[in-house]
């Protein structure tokens, strides 16, 4: 690949002193080198020395000087720091040069980007700058295969755009082990954000912050009652680490508390006995994972016992299945089902 010199630009000859431009430093030429390749070199694009001096122009407007190159090549080839590799059929056959060992693969970044472009808590304009960031990651040349990745629409993106200052000082005061502080609120029938518990603050021991289903949660106990809560970051407002430590209750576990809860809805936890068809058993695997205590009822049928949190999240999940899901125990869950189906009815009655 041979770049030409813009039209006005001094004719680039690699053999010939010029004093035009400044010369850099040796240890800012060698900087510019590594830039140089991380950007425009990979497996698939490779580079002569002539041309390699021919993109140092096009990038800096810099005569760096052909030995002087050479040298940074040779030396950052015999180093441990960063990676060039050089290309040779045979001697006599000038050498082509590239950096190859990234850090992330290109398959890697494209799963970042996904991530990124799904999560609908980061809004649009900042999933675009994260994208192109992403893309900064690789060549330029194998940045181009990620241009085709998942779209959702700008309706379906948070507004809030505050988030991220949200979850940075969310993470710092979990690891600090520091009381927070913040305001929340919903969305009302005009579309109106409106702050909850009259504007207060609310206070929680920050525990944890988990992602489900595109949102962040954040998970701790809530002052004064001390009880376990969560709550939609994006829905948070005004969050404040505060100058108080606290000490976690080191009987509380995180992920067993996820497990149990039905689309994040709180409720008290129970026993609960599960009737299924034998159709959804990959659905309740995926819901509950394959520890989960599955026992076959004849070839048509099974059934399930686990710890969960009996909740409204609850009663619809199970209801999204029909007469394919029944409820054994407990009552006040049968019951709660029994209720939710005559509602059902009575709307299309």
């Amino acid at each position: 690949m041979k770049i030409n010199p813009k039209e006005g630009d001094p004719p680039l000859n690699h053999n010939q002193e010029n004093t035009s431009n400044p010369k850099p430093s040796s240890k800012e030429r060698l900087i510019k080198l590594q830039e140089l390749l991380r950007k425009h070199t990979d497996e698939d694009n490779q580079f002569k020395l002539d041309e390699i001096l021919d993109l140092f122009y096009e990038e800096y407007k810099i005569h760096a000087g052909k030995k002087a190159i050479r040298d940074d090549l040779k030396a950052l080839e015999e180093s441990e720091i960063f990676d060039v590799t050089v290309n040779q059929e045979k001697d006599g056959v000038e050498k082509y040069y590239s950096h190859q060992q990234r850090m992330f693969e290109i398959h890697e970044l494209r799963l970042l980007i996904d991530a990124v472009s799904s999560a609908k808590f980061i809004s649009t304009k900042e999933t675009e700058d994260l994208v192109d960031k992403i893309k900064q990651l690789t060549s330029i040349h194998q940045a181009k295969q990620l241009g085709n990745r998942m779209i959702l629409s700008e309706s379906s993106k948070n507004e809030n755009t505050k988030i991220k200052y949200s979850i940075h000082t969310l993470h710092t005061a979990i690891l600090s082990s520091q009381y927070i502080q913040f305001k929340y609120g919903r969305y009302n029938l005009q579309k109106e954000f409106k702050l909850s518990h009259n504007g207060d603050f609310y206070q929680l021991k920050p525990y944890a912050l988990v992602w489900h289903n595109n949102f962040y949660y954040l998970i701790g106990e809530y002052l004064p009652t001390e009880e376990i809560r969560h709550y939609r970051v994006d829905r948070m407002r005004d969050v404040a680490a505060l100058d108080e430590t606290f000490v976690r209750d080191p009987g509380f576990d995180v992920s067993k508390y996820t497990e149990k809860l039905f689309h994040m809805y709180s409720g008290e936890e129970a026993l609960v006995e599960i009737e299924f068809n034998a159709d959804l058993i990959n659905v309740v695997i995926d819901r509950f994972g394959r520890g989960v205590n599955i026992r076959p009822i004849g070839e048509e049928k099974f059934r399930i016992s686990t710890q969960a949190i009996l909740s409204d999240g609850l009663v619809r999940w199970l209801m999204t299945w029909g007469s394919d899901a029944k409820v054994l125990t407990p009552p006040s869950l049968v019951e709660r089902i029994k209720e939710e189906a005559e509602k059902f009815y009575r709307v299309y009655e």
